[in-house]
């Protein structure tokens, strides 16, 4: 089957060509609609208890995480011309489409008790511009008297304050919200150089829509540099425009096939899959390396170009198939986790790392087939003289010195392993933002003077309806405020209980001294005032279900990272829920900021499986390649050792274990991997040609196959160092690491798996007995079946074949 594939592939090329024309062009139909993002991603499977118990808190109390906060800390807003213009500030972001509520120091509502209906209302605490500063002064003094508001809205010890701004749901999961808050920053800066006064913006919409955006703009970036850059290695490798040009046809083809993919599977582009094309291109020019290189060396032994592409195809047609298939492992394992992002990054990466094979092995022949056969100039790199200084010096150190690369391997490890013993897991809600940019240092302004924007809410379910306004239960939330109020890095709690206590000032008609919880004495009255509500229930939604058995407590955390924040969650703010209330009534921590905890702990605990599984599934493809035992792990551990070098690398410079950087491993060595199935296959080719003497076997493999496993390396290094330019700290990672894995990869596949091969192979076969591996890369002379030329309509002497005489 397999030995005719050059025959269909070069018989039938244009009709091969024109079809893989017509499915891209489908696909790039399919990509049309494609979308960025804008949804909130968490790593918690849907069918997570704390995940069920979020959505649940969502359908009563509406979004956490839809607050987008404007601070200043300037004692100039407090003058009268600036804060009329703060005022106007909030007026036009009200006025903002998709925006539902501003809350700041100029537009408080103040809950006032209106003795003739028995009720209370709202009424803006400053209606109408101020016209002098006295009169400022005077309302800002009120506003200070408004306990409700302090540690919320105002510092009262710096003077900072907060504008808080509610987004429609449907906004914030839209790519409107970006142009709404594109229209917020405009309007936001006009307002800045008309006072001078310092705005910071903050919060998850905020956030999430500068990550996006960023993310968009690296897409492109990343898509330009990944080809700039292969294009230059492949220039600087073959000298040739064609050695360029084919090989990023074949890029392009799949790159479009990407996007189709994410059309035709309805995903979206996010943090991963954006850079899924970038990937694509990186892994995907290596096959056009090994293809062209074998070309080029078989036309260089006789001058046929067509019995070239043949050769080319039926020699490493099967291992290059192998190896995009072991690759692909490194993605396809990702499927088997229960995290969606990481199911769609692997699924989408998977499939078209796969498809990358199927391209190049129609392309890549075909249109050769069409162009004129290699001049000598286009042939030099095969006799590179420092890669082939270079070669040799690794062959003689093989030969001569193996037990020395042994030793320093040992040595190698030992380092590493103790590295790895640093290393450590830790992750943030802003994550893999640089420190100097606007969007950190925004965040370190709310945390300084407002404990910070991450929301965190507490659940309490006393069980009965109508029952989060009985005293005793006001008493024991006001109790559990008071535990949590002073801990670091959390804001001051809000819920009914604060609210009963503004209501109670409110009915002492402003009066601070009054700011508590109900007495016994004024409870009933208070509670009838809120009973004559027309709008009850929306005048308390915020704070309560409508049953009135289900109220949430409200907090705000700084970005502490994963650890801490878990540390803060399990051992601080449970333990005093549990204080409280004990066993008596239901509660639960919960909001996106808990699920962004857990998410980074089932992350990084899928990523650690799916490499273990990657692991085994290249094991079993070795073991059916060689069928042989000691022959997998001799494959096997010189793909290990990078691994646990990198994993030290990071323990030593405190690079830590999240997401992003658990990505290297399982990609990284699916990549890695390819290079020790082209030196074996060759390896096994050479022992029979060479009477099974493994000295003379290993350096050819080494000066043949190592030639290409220098390329594609380079390119592979390259080709993923380009992620440094990254605005992402974890994308950085992921670049700056998995191309030293992949460096690593190359040098230990070049001296220790040959070394491992001089000691533990004996080079004795069975000639009875091929292994799957031989029977598609074991090639001899005598049975080439050479390609009909007549059938290929290619005249005797072509000048585009070369020679048709030897």
């Amino acid at each position: 089957m397999w030995s005719k594939l050059p025959h269909i592939v070069l018989k039938y090329r244009l009709i091969l060509i024109i079809s893989l024309l017509l499915f891209t062009a489908f696909m790039g139909y399919m990509a049309r609609d494609v979308k960025m993002a804008f949804n909130f991603n968490t790593a918690v499977p849907d069918t997570d208890v704390n995940y069920q118990y979020f959505q649940e808190f969502k359908q009563k109390f509406g979004e956490d995480g839809n607050v987008l906060v404007i601070g200043t800390k300037d004692s100039a807003l407090y003058e009268l011309e600036n804060f009329n213009r703060y005022k106007k500030l909030n007026e036009d972001i009200s006025n903002l489409p998709g925006i539902t509520n501003v809350i700041s120091l100029a537009t408080l509502q103040n809950i006032v008790k209106d003795s003739e209906t028995r009720s209370f209302g709202l009424e803006p605490l400053i209606k109408d511009y101020p016209k002098t500063q006295e009169e400022l002064d005077s309302l800002l003094a009120k506003a200070l008297d408004l306990k409700f508001y302090s540690g919320q809205l105002l510092n009262p010890e710096n003077g900072a304050t907060l504008t808080l701004i509610n987004m429609e749901r449907e906004v914030l999961n839209s790519k409107e919200r970006n142009n709404v808050i594109d229209q917020l920053r405009v309007i936001g800066a006009e307002f800045s150089e008309e006072s001078g006064i310092e705005l910071h913006y903050s919060g998850m919409p905020f956030v999430r829509t500068v990550m996006q955006q960023m993310t968009s703009v690296e897409l492109k970036l990343f898509i330009a540099l990944s080809i700039g850059i292969t294009a230059l290695i492949l220039f600087l490798f073959f000298r040739s425009w064609t050695a360029v040009v084919v090989p990023l046809v074949v890029i392009g083809f799949v790159v479009t096939w990407v996007l189709g993919t994410l059309g035709i599977l309805n995903y979206q582009i996010n943090v991963l899959t954006g850079i899924i094309p970038s990937i694509i291109i990186v892994i995907g020019i290596p096959n056009a390396v090994y293809l062209l290189n074998k070309f080029h060396q078989e036309f260089a032994k006789h001058g046929n170009k067509i019995k070239a592409l043949s050769r080319m195809i039926r020699k490493i047609g099967m291992v290059t198939l192998i190896t995009n298939f072991t690759t692909a492992i490194g993605f396809l394992v990702l499927v088997t986790t229960d995290i969606k992002l990481l199911k769609e990054f692997g699924l989408v990466a998977g499939i078209n790392i796969l498809a990358t094979f199927i391209v190049s092995m129609v392309l890549i022949p075909g249109i050769f087939a069409y162009l004129p056969a290699p001049k000598k100039e286009q042939l030099k790199h095969l006799e590179f003289p420092i890669v082939t200084k270079f070669l040799t010096l690794l062959d003689l150190l093989v030969h001569r010195h193996r037990y020395r690369v042994f030793a320093v391997t040992a040595i190698i490890i030992t380092v590493a392993v103790i590295g790895l013993t640093k290393l450590y897991s830790v992750a943030y809600m802003v994550d893999d933002i640089p420190e100097h940019s606007q969007l950190k240092k925004d965040l370190y302004f709310f945390e300084d003077n407002f404990a910070g924007v991450m929301p965190l809410e507490i659940i309490i379910d006393f069980g009965e309806p109508k029952s989060t306004l009985n005293a005793r239960n006001l008493r024991k939330v006001e109790r559990l405020e008071a535990a949590l109020e002073p801990l670091e890095h959390v804001s001051q709690p809000i819920s009914i209980v604060t609210f009963a206590k503004a209501v109670r000032q409110a009915f002492y008609n402003g009066n601070s001294r009054f700011y508590g919880l109900p007495s016994p004495s004024d409870r009933n009255v208070i509670l009838s005032y809120l009973a004559n509500q027309q709008d009850n229930a929306n005048f308390l939604s915020s704070f309560v279900d409508s049953t009135g058995q289900t109220m949430r407590v409200s907090l705000k955390v700084a970005d502490l990272g994963s650890v801490k924040m878990d540390s803060l969650i399990t051992n601080v703010i449970e333990p005093e829920i549990d204080k409280v209330f004990g066993d008596e009534v239901e509660t639960a921590v919960t909001g996106s900021t808990l699920l962004f905890v857990k998410g980074n702990k089932f992350l990084i605990e899928n990523l650690k499986q799916t490499l273990l599984l990657a692991f085994a599934i290249i094991a079993v493809i070795m073991g059916i390649l060689f069928a042989n035992v000691r022959m997998i792990l001799i494959s096997l551990i010189p793909n290990f050792i990078p691994l646990i070098m990198t994993a030290g690398i990071m323990g030593y410079f405190g690079i830590p274990l999240k997401p992003s950087t658990a990505l290297i491993f399982s990609i990284a060595f699916g990549i890695s991997v390819d290079d020790s199935i082209h030196f074996l296959a060759k390896y096994r080719q050479e022992l029979f040609n060479k009477n099974f003497f493994v000295p003379i076997a290993i350096s050819n493999s080494i000066k043949e196959t190592g030639s290409s496993m220098l390329y594609t390396s380079i390119i592979l290094f390259f080709g993923f160092i380009i992620f440094v330019f990254s605005n992402f700290g974890g994308t950085v990672a992921l670049g700056l690491l998995t191309s030293l894995t992949l460096f690593f990869a190359m040098l230990t596949n070049l001296t220790l798996l040959p070394a491992l091969l001089m000691v533990f192979d004996s080079g004795k076969r069975n000639k009875n007995f091929h292994p799957l591996i031989e029977h598609y890369e074991f090639y001899i002379e005598d049975e080439d079946e050479e390609i009909d030329t007549q059938g290929l309509s290619i005249k005797a002497n072509d000048p585009f074949l070369g020679s048709t005489d030897k």
